[in-house]
């Protein structure tokens, strides 16, 4: 895979818990767009790997990521490849530092998959690409000051002020979901307890489910559930979404958005998740007489937005 430097498309990879989902933006390359988002979001070509899992070697993830990318390219020379990682990248974007549910540790992973395709690579977490994203052409485009919050598997967040990512000081700024709101609360997956993500999270929605049920539904089947008015199902959503506004409300006394964008596979039932949101962050934010709340809307490009920031920061230049 290689190409000459400034020609080319741009192929964003998202790297999460479950899949490697690659996507080329319409805008270059010939053909019609097979998503339905607009402008600079829309997508030309998808390709999905599966994701090898935590116990499999690093080498593994790069080979997915690596095909996908080629595969999405469609034969075309490529520009340059964006990489959406779950997990925690240094502030340079050279280093996958850890992540609960990704094998990479401290790895160069960069310059690995840069040797790997002959293609330069621009490496970010992935809630930061999914923020870039719906900024750009998504659910917040047009407004400088936002909170993205993506509650999947566990949740991710991202805070754009000024119109620009704040990553921190060392690239680690945003992991909302291992803020603890439940001291010697549940075990998470990082090694701490008591993290916002063990309550508001696919994993929360299918216990809370299993506990109601005595059996086990996955995330998806505990939606169709809810949208068929299953009152279990519902009541599990009505959980995962307080506890979804708790957390945004101090998110907003923290950094005072305009705006709060959730995407995320759970966020994918809308009102089921958000209404209770909304009314736990207007009841857990201070002041609420005195100072204008946020408005809490849906992230607009959906599972593909880590993949389509990923691209657009590829073609941008990772600010």
């Amino acid at each position: 895979m290689t190409t000459t430097a400034g020609t080319g498309c741009h192929v964003g990879v998202d790297v999460g818990g479950t899949k490697v989902l690659a996507v080329r933006l319409a805008a270059e390359g010939s053909g019609g767009a097979v998503t339905d988002h607009p402008g600079e979001a829309a997508v030309a070509a998808v390709a999905y790997r599966p994701m090898p899992g935590r116990e499999a070697p690093p080498e593994a993830v790069e080979v997915a990521v690596a095909e996908a990318a080629l595969e999405a390219a469609g034969g075309r020379p490529i520009a340059a490849i964006g990489v959406s990682a779950a997990g925690l990248v240094d502030r340079a974007g050279d280093t996958y530092l850890f992540g609960a549910h990704l094998p990479w540790r401290d790895a160069p992973v960069r310059a690995r998959l840069e040797q790997r395709t002959g293609v330069r690579v621009v490496l970010d977490n992935d809630a930061n690409c999914a923020a870039y994203a719906e900024v750009r052409a998504g659910a917040a485009r047009g407004v400088d000051d936002v909170v993205l919050v993506t509650v999947g598997t566990g949740i991710g967040g991202a805070l754009v002020l000024g119109g620009r990512v704040v990553r921190g000081a060392h690239g680690l700024a945003g992991e909302f979901g291992h803020v603890q709101v439940v001291p010697d609360g549940l075990a998470c997956e990082c090694g701490l307890r008591g993290c916002w993500e063990q309550y508001c999270s696919g994993r929360a929605l299918e216990r809370v489910t299993r506990v109601a049920l005595g059996r086990h539904l996955d995330g998806p089947e505990v939606a169709a559930r809810a949208r068929r008015g299953d009152g279990v199902a519902r009541e599990a959503f009505g959980s995962v979404g307080t506890w979804l506004g708790v957390g945004v409300a101090g998110l907003v006394s923290a950094y005072d958005p305009e705006l709060v964008v959730v995407g995320g596979g759970v966020a994918s039932v809308g009102d089921l998740l958000l209404e209770p949101a909304r009314v736990a962050l207007r009841t857990s934010l201070q002041g609420t007489d005195h100072r204008p709340v946020p408005p809490l809307v849906p992230a607009a490009l959906g599972p593909e937005a880590g993949a389509i920031g990923a691209a657009l920061l590829a073609r941008d230049g990772r600010g």
